[in-house]
């Protein structure tokens, strides 16, 4: 076990553990990318066996008789280290007290299982048929589940892994949470369904070039302000956002022939990822602090960007000409208000990705009961492809007519993120809330029509991205609105926004 006597030679032997760390996850990160994008169908089995090997070195950087030497001795001279180095070593400690009560053969296993079920999923999706990706499923919620108790065994499983992706979230907060904006938002959805106003989309459903749409991804990444040098696009099954550092962030998405809208909102939701990650403060890059501070803060800038402003009336107004001239026989009986209507059609519907703004919270809820009840042991993996069918047809008024659409749309459970989905519709209550407040300073409607989009990126910067993950979300929630976190925002933007296009 090694001594330390020094601060200076201390931080140093830190700052090399978690380089050497973010190297590992670097090319544990590269390996999924590719995998997802480019690598040949059947590849799975040498994949496996170098992430098995990747884990075991990256578990073993952190998790040794030294590193517990280290942190307790910096901690003990904590007078003497800058405020960042002292907010590494206690990230540092949270990690190890959480990563060394897990075996390092069960975790190897575990890492090894998730790259398998990955594959397994995209082939279940790609021929809609849940049989085949279940047993996988099952072996990763039983590890979770088994996990959970070595981290907190004083808690519920499923409230350890809800504070894994937004610190601080329980059980019963989200219940309450969820439970005030179904009272908020279901009368509104009722009167939409019963709403006399029509909203024509169907010009969305046209048959769209891949080549163009790849051309209007371009100029999308550009009008957002992000930085090509330092982001690049793939194409998925299941679009998500990368990173490894401040400078390497990748985004992928997914196009359809006859769906323009489903690509075009998929890039710009994970642009707003990428832009959170590509802000943030270098000073992070290759230490614990490294990128965004949660999912539901991640979220909040995604769901903001795609929705908040990709589905404004000032941004309708500005892209609309670009559509038209890039779609010129799609868009020739389009005008701007059929564009504009057409982007905030509310309807129930069996995708998550795809849904309206309004409905959105009813899907993610739908996944949070059956999580729940998966980690409870309540509910088995066999049964639920009908438990999620019988949830959509209560929550959502819709039959689903088969797993690819149903039960096997997503791609988190495959990745073993179960406690990930409350994540989407509390960031979509920050952005509202930062909205807010962004609009006391600076003029977001007129901004978005003219499609010039650096100032909002700008106090986006200042107030979350910058930070990283030396903040935590109640902390960023403060400083971008000086208040604590309150979900009435976006119950109230939504009726604003819904009952105008739907004039309730």
């Amino acid at each position: 076990m090694k001594q330390y006597n020094d601060v200076k030679s201390a931080v140093a032997e830190l700052e090399k553990m978690q380089e050497r760390m973010a190297a590992y996850n670097h090319a544990m990160g590269m390996l999924y990318f590719d995998s997802v994008t480019v690598a040949p169908r059947d590849t799975i089995e040498g994949r496996g066996r170098s992430m098995g090997i990747l884990t075991e070195e990256s578990y073993v950087i952190l998790v040794n008789e030294d590193t517990p030497a280290l942190l307790e001795y910096l901690k003990a001279n904590e007078d003497h280290l800058e405020e960042n180095t002292k907010l590494q070593v206690k990230e540092l400690k949270e990690d190890f007290d959480k990563i060394s009560k897990i075996p390092m053969d069960e975790y190897v296993e575990y890492n090894m299982l998730i790259n398998e079920a990955q594959s397994v999923w995209h082939d279940a999706k790609q021929k809609s048929d849940y049989s085949m990706f279940q047993p996988y499923l099952e072996k990763i919620v039983n590890t979770v589940r088994k996990f959970a108790n070595y981290l907190d065994p004083s808690k519920k499983p499923y409230d350890v892994w809800l504070n894994e992706y937004e610190k601080g979230l329980t059980m019963e907060i989200a219940d309450t949470y969820f439970e005030t904006i179904k009272k908020e938002l279901v009368p509104t959805i009722q009167k939409v369904v019963n709403s006399k106003v029509t909203v024509d989309d169907s010009f969305s459903f046209r048959s769209y070039s891949i080549s163009k749409q790849r051309k209007l991804s371009d100029y999308l990444m550009k009008v957002m302000t992000i930085d090509r040098n330092h982001c690049n696009i793939g194409e998925t099954e299941h679009p998500f956002t990368i990173n490894f550092n401040s400078k390497d962030v990748r985004i992928t998405t997914h196009y359809h022939k006859n769906n323009l809208l489903s690509s075009m909102y998929s890039v710009i939701h994970e642009g707003g990822h990428a832009l959170y990650e590509l802000n943030c403060d270098g000073k992070f890059d290759f230490t614990a602090l490294s990128g965004g501070t949660s999912m539901g803060v991640h979220e909040s800038q995604s769901r903001f960007f795609e929705n908040i402003v990709g589905r404004s009336k000032g941004f309708t107004s500005f892209l609309y000409p670009y559509l038209k001239k890039l779609f010129k026989a799609q868009f020739s009986d389009v005008d701007e208000d059929m564009l504009y209507k057409a982007l905030n059609k509310s309807q129930p519907s069996l995708i998550r990705t795809e849904a309206d703004e309004l409905t959105y919270s009813m899907h993610v809820m739908v996944r949070y009961e059956l999580e729940k009840r998966l980690m409870d042991g309540t509910l088995s993996t066999k049964d639920l492809p009908k438990e999620w069918n019988r949830l959509y047809k209560e929550y959502l008024g819709v039959d689903v007519p088969n797993d690819a659409k149903g039960v096997l749309q997503d791609s988190h459970w495959s990745g073993g993120s179960i406690g990930y989905f409350p994540s989407y519709s509390i960031g979509s209550a920050y952005a509202a809330q930062m909205l807010y407040h962004m609009k006391k300073d600076i003029d977001v409607d007129e901004l978005t029509k003219q499609g010039n989009l650096k100032p909002i990126v700008d106090w986006l910067k200042e107030r979350v991205h910058k930070y990283a993950s030396s903040k935590t979300p109640a902390q960023i929630i403060q400083i971008c609105c000086g208040e604590d976190f309150k979900p009435h925002y976006y119950s109230d933007y939504l009726k604003e926004k819904f009952g105008s296009v739907y004039k309730l």
